[in-house]
């Protein structure tokens, strides 16, 4: 069995949120009392103005990601110009299989086809994992725009350039 990379659809939007709920409840990434569960589990909200990208496997939702093209209110740390990923998610029962890797792929492929000059992510300080992932894709820390969505949570961002800004 192959992993297929593709947009959610309309009717997954429930298992999508299913499975990013449980990858942020196992790494104790959802703050007690912020309603984080319930934004995480908006997946139609998010797919009004961003691409909500899942990877499939014969029909079970292993992992996702959002996608955030310019303009769209999802994204946090993005200017014009560059694409953004947000909420990345793994089933827990589904790592260790190149899932993630595949879905950061699919947004910086993305920003490609969009012709976007770099790719942001904010990451939690402790998903070390994730961390090495991202910078073995030759994401950097910019740490000039790390931030905190509120007192409980802070964040680091990372930058993928795509294209020379020379050029």
């Amino acid at each position: 069995m192959s992993v297929n990379y593709r947009l959610a659809r309309p009717e997954e939007y429930g298992a999508v949120a299913e499975v990013l709920v449980a990858a942020y409840l196992a790494d104790g990434l959802i703050p007690t009392g912020t309603g984080y569960e319930r934004h995480l589990s908006d997946v139609a909200g998010r797919a009004e103005d961003s691409e909500v990208v899942v990877a499939d496997e014969d029909g079970k939702i292993l992992g996702t990601v959002t996608f955030c093209p310019n303009g769209s209110k999802s994204a946090e740390i993005s200017s014009p110009g560059e694409g953004e990923f947000r909420m990345l998610g793994v089933d827990p029962g589904a790592r260790g299989r190149g899932i993630g890797a595949g879905l950061a792929s699919f947004c910086v492929e993305r920003s490609r086809e969009l012709g976007y000059r770099a790719v942001m992510l904010s990451s939690a300080p402790k998903m070390r994992a994730a961390h090495r992932l991202y910078e073995t894709m030759g994401f950097v820390r910019v740490p000039e725009l790390d931030w905190s969505p509120n007192a409980q949570v802070d964040l680091l961002a990372y930058r993928l350039v795509l294209t020379d800004p020379a050029g």
